[in-house]
């Protein structure tokens, strides 16, 4: 089971993880949304599309961005469409 973890809460728990790039995209069902605040930034990657972020909210502390999905990846990463991966100190392991 990969856990993701920040801040003392568990952020998202799956078993069914999918690794790009050494990141580790948790189906959005497993993912914890009463820690995740939409966010308005947006960063391109050339073969994944347009990414969009959450920051997580945990005991009033905010990780500013720290959580980031595709909604519409472009074919080559179909894979991790309705994910969610993390960065910024969330631990994942």
């Amino acid at each position: 089971m990969i856990k993701a973890t920040w801040n003392g809460a568990v952020i998202a728990e799956s078993d069914d993880t999918v690794v790009v790039e050494g990141n580790h995209y948790f189906p959005r069902a497993s993912v914890n949304a009463d820690v995740l605040c939409d966010s308005k930034t947006t960063t391109v990657c050339s073969w994944k599309g347009t990414a969009h972020y959450h920051s997580i909210i945990v005991d009033g502390a905010t990780n500013t961005d720290a959580a980031w999905y595709y909604p519409e990846p472009k074919s080559a990463a179909a894979e991790i469409k309705d994910r969610i991966a993390f960065w910024r100190g969330v631990v994942v392991g």
